[in-house]
């Protein structure tokens, strides 16, 4: 695509579990004027370096000519280890390995419980978090603990390697909301607790910088480098992100999250209290299982997607009965990394495709309202619920959703909203301006509540399932009561 030669080009890099994809965009409007992707390898444990050439690769055929600012948005909480030559020790622990759930039960009962971790943190450990993982690595690795000397996260590891690829780096660095997410950076300090990271892992280690949300990591050649963020912050900078909007996000993974003017001190430790990509807050709530479960669905059925979508919106609201807790893969919220799912009610009645069909997308949607409730809880209004990610092209998905959620439901066009959002980082970090520009975000569609009864009938029958399965679950847990 030609463009034109006055245009100031910036680009934005999502660096995701699955893949990596890069967005070229006006610096001025945000209209995308090209992209580029790669895929990542599979697994809950990956190198690093595959990040790297999945980058490389993204970026070929001229990607990023002309491109005055890149930022990049990278998959949360990843524990990225380098020795003393800065070389990686072993294979970054994701997000989504839950090896040091023990660990974060560990971790959270030797600070005193869930009120001391929220107290200092904003949050209490699970599986999810570099803390855990630290932990899990000093347990279980012990000569690869000895041999780390710094812990980064993936976001940060990448753009250290953009600006040492041209001779650029000087220092490891991250920002505030991505250091938010490893449970030894403060958002009510805004600063390292660094007594948490000595607990976790029985020694100091280095960790980067924490920069502000325009200053920049450095300069490679030419190319000014923005701090970078977390995947979700950089979501919510992408969706340009206001005080009453709630996005839920129905990738691999799901998200709920908001923007915050402060802190918000769960005492339930449900919600992370993590910090924003523009000096706010992002209160937020993450679960295991989102649109993997219509995958399921849809392979148990032995159909596609879109026969999926059509069975499920020709079902009755409440499936007959049939309740699906879909913990496929175990949980984080509610807490139950071992968990599997249930499927409960079944009847000769419902025992028919649509009805299944019908049933995962409730079970999905209902988990992610919990989500929406526990934020409600902590003063965090919702006018409208923004439905992002790959599932929130389903018709019945939308549909379903705003019954449940009981408020209007807002699809965006579709796009990449994390490396859009760090693409508008990269362009405020050129401008120096105080605030980010004005970016327009294109609405696909506008679903209201047609039947909010019928939506509260389904959550009280999830919960009651939820209640007899798993009735132990608990505050510790960052699951008591989850859906009020």
């Amino acid at each position: 695509m030609t463009t034109d030669s006055s245009t100031t080009l910036v680009a934005g890099v999502d660096s995701s579990t699955q893949s990596c994809k890069i967005v070229v965009c006006d610096a001025a409007t945000g209209r995308t004027v090209r992209e580029g992707r790669a895929s990542h390898p599979d697994g809950t444990q990956v190198s690093a370096a595959a990040w790297w050439d999945a980058f490389r690769t993204a970026r070929q055929d001229g990607l990023l000519d002309g491109v005055a600012a890149i930022a990049v948005g990278g998959q949360q909480h990843g524990m990225v280890t380098l020795d003393d030559a800065g070389e990686l020790v072993r294979d970054a622990m994701l997000w989504n390995d839950t090896s040091s759930a023990d660990a974060a039960r560990a971790l959270t009962a030797e600070l005193g419980g869930p009120r001391a971790w929220v107290d200092a943190v904003d949050l209490v450990p699970v599986a999810s978090f570099t803390g855990t993982k630290l932990r899990w690595l000093a347990e279980h690795e012990p000569e690869h603990a000895a041999r780390t000397r710094t812990v980064v996260l993936p976001h940060d590891w990448l753009t250290g390697q953009i600006l040492a690829e041209t001779g650029g780096f000087t220092e490891w660095t991250t920002d505030r909301g991505d250091a938010s997410g490893t449970a030894y950076w403060s958002p009510v300090t805004e600063d390292y607790r660094l007594d948490l990271l000595r607990m976790a892992f029985g020694r100091d280690v280095e960790v980067p910088r924490a920069l502000g949300p325009a200053e920049p990591a450095g300069h490679a050649g030419d190319l000014l480098v923005a701090a970078g963020t977390g995947d979700n912050a950089a979501a919510a900078l992408g969706l340009g992100l206001e005080p009453g909007d709630v996005v839920v996000s129905l990738g691999t993974s799901g998200a709920v999250f908001a923007v915050h003017d402060s802190v918000v001190g769960d005492e339930r430790g449900e919600v992370a209290g993590f910090a924003d990509a523009t000096g706010r807050h992002l209160p937020l709530l993450a679960t295991l299982n989102a649109a993997r479960v219509l995958s399921a669905a849809a392979a148990t059925l032995g159909i596609d997607l879109t026969e999926l979508d059509r069975l499920a919106g020709e079902a009755p609201a409440g499936a007959g009965g049939l309740t699906l807790l879909p913990f496929l893969d175990g949980e984080r919220t509610p807490n139950l990394p071992t968990a599997t799912g249930t499927l409960a009610g079944i009847t000769r009645a419902n025992s028919t495709p649509g009805h299944l069909a019908r049933a995962y997308v409730e079970g999905m949607l209902c988990n992610l309202a919990g989500c929406v409730n526990a934020l409600q809880r902590n003063g965090i209004r919702t006018n409208r619920v923004l439905l992002i990610g790959g599932a929130a092209a389903s018709r019945t998905v939308r549909t379903v959703a705003a019954d449940i959620f009981g408020v209007p439901v807002v699809v965006p066009e579709p796009a990449e909203y994390v490396a859009r959002g760090a693409a508008r980082q990269a362009a405020w970090a050129l401008s120096g301006d105080a605030e980010p520009p004005a970016w327009d975000v294109p609405v696909a569609a506008e679903v209201q509540p047609q039947d909010a009864d019928a939506g509260a009938r389904t959550l009280r029958r999830y919960r009651e399932v939820l209640d007899a399965t798993h009735p132990d679950r608990s505050a510790e847990d960052g699951a008591a009561q989850q859906l009020g």
